[in-house]
């Protein structure tokens, strides 16, 4: 669970266009930094939690070098991807959050259905319900990949601000008994929902 203190390295582009993108900026904006550097700015915040996000990490070339030197210096390490592209080139021992598109992203064609072959115990799944025909996608995923009662649990779904109460969204887990977290995006609700990381 990610309820506690996280640094979050954000990382330049994603080659995909989601509808309720939030991080359009991640696109294109940033500044090119080595390794070492980053590594550095993370342990500046005394915390041991990192998640590498995006835009979309894995079309970052250095991207397993990251994470595996942040894993050898000691840090949890979380990578969330869109899940377009092959997790298996970044180290297991990195939570690999995997967000399956649903169809009000304007994406889930795209979606690397693999991905959910290659989920270890370690490794997360996301789906961002915007409407109903997206929650009924991402259940019939979950039933068509027998994930429902994974060991792991590690099963969010995200309701996207602004377009889907979460209490409608609970109300639809419990009322099908899925084994699944709602997860908000805490930060929104804490903090102004466009405000920016440093």
């Amino acid at each position: 669970m990610r309820e506690r203190p996280c640094v979050f390295v954000r990382l330049t582009g994603c080659n995909l266009r989601c509808s309720y993108c939030d991080t359009q900026y991640a696109y294109s904006e940033g500044s090119a930094y080595d390794i070492s550097t980053i590594i550095d700015k993370v342990r500046s915040y005394g915390c041991r939690l990192v998640e590498i996000t995006g835009g979309e990490p894995l079309i970052q070339a250095e991207t397993p070098d990251l994470i595996h030197a942040l894993i050898a210096k000691g840090f949890q390490v979380l990578m969330e991807t869109n899940g377009s592209l092959d997790i298996d080139k970044i180290d297991s021992a990195c939570a690999r959050i995997v967000d399956v598109k649903c169809p009000s992203s304007g994406e889930h064609e795209k979606n690397d259905l693999e991905n959910l072959n290659r989920l270890t115990e370690n490794d997360e799944l996301k789906f961002v319900i915007g409407n109903q025909t997206d929650y009924e996608f991402a259940r019939n995923i979950l039933k068509t990949y027998k994930l429902v009662c994974p060991k792991n649990s590690k099963i969010h779904f995200s309701p996207v601000y602004g377009k889907i109460r979460p209490d409608l969204l609970a109300q639809w887990i419990l009322a099908d008994r899925l084994n699944v977290r709602l997860q908000l995006q805490l930060h929104k609700f804490i903090w102004d929902p466009n405000k920016r990381g440093v």
